[in-house]
């Protein structure tokens, strides 16, 4: 039996007593665009840290196809590639300088990775601004560079936590005609934005988490049909209920609490 791309077995983060992950239980298949979303200090980036290596878990395990990504670091590291929320860039460095940099920390020539930087710098059309520094980027170049460095090496996964924060209409549209090239080759996403019209546009299969803990999993027509949302329900709809913004007869919360305004 094939091994999922991403799995979380129990995995739990514990800061200071406040468990900020609690026990979640995932499995992501080869070839998913998976969405995993939940509100502000819900657990989704603390949860990509630890699927990913950067945060070690209080208790569980973190998979890559199979592999620990905590015993066997080199191994599942070399299959992924990440865009973390509030990336850090070398602001020093041009554009080119920093995707390729990428491609050689990765293993690949230094010819090579020039090679698919030009690549990368066209297809995400930052040819022009290639050899200018990064310092004097905007936030959508900045994310695309980041893309680029992530995908250099051809991941198996790719993991983006909040790829279109600020990022204006047309590189947003880049962005996603990236991504959808990345999953008609195979490319396993994981994919966490606030942004949920073009999650449930993208996205395969949905992951909602509320408090640490998975409260919702499955596809949109799932999901609307465990909520009894009806099949016209927007994912924004399905998500408010799911972490409970939303009350039984279907008025938000916030809506009840500001009745006053009307």
């Amino acid at each position: 039996m094939t091994q999922p791309a991403v799995q979380a077995l129990d995995l739990t983060r514990v800061f200071d007593k406040k468990v900020a992950v609690d026990h979640i239980d995932l499995a992501v298949q080869e070839g998913e665009f998976f969405g995993f979303l939940g509100p502000n200090g819900a657990g989704k980036s603390t949860t990509i840290k630890m699927l990913v290596g950067l945060l070690r878990p209080t208790t569980g395990k973190a998979l890559i196809a199979g592999v620990d990504i905590w015993a066997n670091p080199l191994q599942a590291k070399a299959m992924i590639g990440v865009l973390p929320e509030g990336q850090t860039i070398y602001e020093r460095l041009t554009g080119r300088e920093f995707i390729t940099f990428a491609g050689v920390m990765y293993g690949l020539s230094e010819t090579e990775a020039s090679k698919r930087t030009a690549e990368l710098l066209d297809l995400l059309d930052l040819s022009e601004a290639g050899d200018k520094l990064i310092v004097d980027y905007s936030q959508g170049m900045r994310k695309k560079t980041g893309l680029a460095a992530a995908m250099i090496h051809a991941p198996r996964v790719l993991f983006l936590d909040e790829p279109f924060e600020g990022v204006d209409a047309i590189s947003g549209r880049a962005i996603r005609d990236v991504l959808q090239r990345l999953r008609q080759r195979g490319t396993t996403i994981f994919f966490s934005s606030h942004i949920l019209e073009v999650v449930e546009r993208l996205c395969t299969r949905v992951a909602v988490i509320a408090d640490g803990r998975l409260v919702a999993e499955g596809t949109i027509p799932e999901l609307r049909a465990r909520a009894h949302t009806g099949e016209a329900a927007t994912l924004e709809e399905i998500f408010l209920r799911a972490v409970g913004a939303t009350s039984e007869d279907g008025v938000p919360e916030a809506e009840r609490r500001l009745s006053w305004l009307e």
